[in-house]
């Protein structure tokens, strides 16, 4: 039997250096290699690099069980420069492993040593790797690449750490966990001039106050209370200065929901009121509007299995059901397009900094944890 003390120093040892080398999405070069020699140290029956440019799938088998499952972790990391002082601190200007990452991998790839030597199913077990998360490009290339056809899989499950929770609680729910993310801009051209003649143009400063501000009430007038929407504005940028009134201003932001109907009408919403104003303020209205990432909906059954793994593993105490979804966003929901799975939330600690910030730093303390939830949904979902 694996000695799990040893695979906890391992995996610390991984995470150290996955940490130090932080690599952008589309960019993990180096990640993508170091988890593929791992792999193919642990004997994996099949490692395959370049998967959706850079991802890697590997598969192990086990018995004569025709089933298969997946198991899935993030690469890559985030354009924030780095503000910890640990000796193990990013060595890549610019770039960190702001939002855990370099742990998910780490907790995979202790789970593929876990199963690869101690065995205890009956089937195959894909091990996805997964670039580019971050900006939610990553799992459309690899599914793009022939994910599905290339290495089949009847479900997939996922693990994310969470600040502010306490270190090692499992946390998840059915149906709605995590939200689409929708991004906009709108773009208001008018005619610019000199601060001391407002009259002689129309600049687009003002409009675009008025517009930023309404927006606001598509969320509270224009939806159903019961329904949950979030719209963010979250760049204003002009074309002045001190004294130049701007003849073009751009407004950015994001929207977060958890319906394809909501979005629908956040976006025809949206277009009303820019074109509305730009009429009442005497300037033109230009509005985009993309789908960057799906709502997450866990499948109600694989997310019972998992919770029934999480309690076996760590005790009823640290394993809870989440009453209310999250409203931030992951690209796991495009897998979640295709076949069943579940995606659930690990505590990183109570005094852990929120993800993405530049003091951040994954728990070394929960990486056993995370293996070992991985190791167990293989086994209980493909039983020896």
């Amino acid at each position: 039997m694996l000695n799990l003390a040893e695979l906890h120093r391992q995996m610390t040892a991984w995470r150290h250096d996955l940490h130090a080398h932080p690599e952008f999405g589309f960019e993990e070069k180096r990640t993508a290699a170091f988890v593929a020699a791992k792999l193919r140290q642990f004997g994996l029956d099949e490692v395959v690099e370049g998967v959706g440019g850079t991802g890697v799938v590997a598969t192990l088998k086990r018995g004569g069980g025709n089933r298969a499952i997946a198991l899935r972790a993030d690469m890559d990391a985030l354009r924030i420069a780095e503000q910890g002082t640990a000796a193990y601190r990013s060595t890549s200007p610019g770039l960190m492993h702001a939002c855990g990452h370099d742990g998910h991998v780490a907790m995979l790839l202790g789970a593929a040593r876990m199963l690869a030597e101690d065995g205890g199913f009956d089937g195959t077990v894909r091990f996805i790797f997964q670039p580019a998360e971050e900006w939610g490009k990553g799992a459309l290339a690899m599914i793009e690449d022939g994910l599905f056809e290339r290495f089949p899989f009847e479900e997939i499950y996922g693990l994310h750490n969470m600040p502010a929770s306490p270190a090692g609680a499992f946390r998840l729910r059915t149906g709605p966990l995590m939200s689409a993310e929708d991004n906009f801009e709108i773009v208001l051209r008018g005619l610019g001039g000199h601060a001391s003649r407002p009259q002689a143009g129309s600049e687009t400063l003002v409009a675009a106050c008025a517009l930023v501000t309404s927006l606001q009430t598509i969320v509270s007038r224009r939806l159903d209370p019961a329904e949950t929407a979030v719209l963010s504005v979250t760049e204003l940028v002009t074309d002045g200065t001190r004294n130049v009134l701007p003849g073009e201003a751009r407004i950015r932001g994001d929207v977060r929901s958890f319906n394809p109907q909501v979005s629908a009408v956040v976006e025809r919403q949206m277009r009303v009121i820019a074109e509305g104003t730009a009429l009442a303020y005497n300037v033109t209205a230009e509005a985009s509007y993309t789908r960057e990432f799906v709502p997450l909906l866990n499948d109600g059954t694989c997310a019972d299995e998992a919770l029934a793994v999480a309690r076996d593993l760590y005790g009823a105490d640290r394993v809870a059901t989440l009453a209310s979804p999250n409203t931030a966003s992951e690209d796991f929901a495009r897998f979640l397009e295709h076949v069943p799975g579940c995606f659930a939330f690990l505590g990183n600690g109570t005094d852990s900094r929120p993800l993405h910030n530049p003091g951040y730093d994954f728990n070394d303390a929960v990486l056993l944890d995370g293996a070992r939830f991985h190791a167990g949904i293989a086994r209980r979902r493909l039983r020896a």
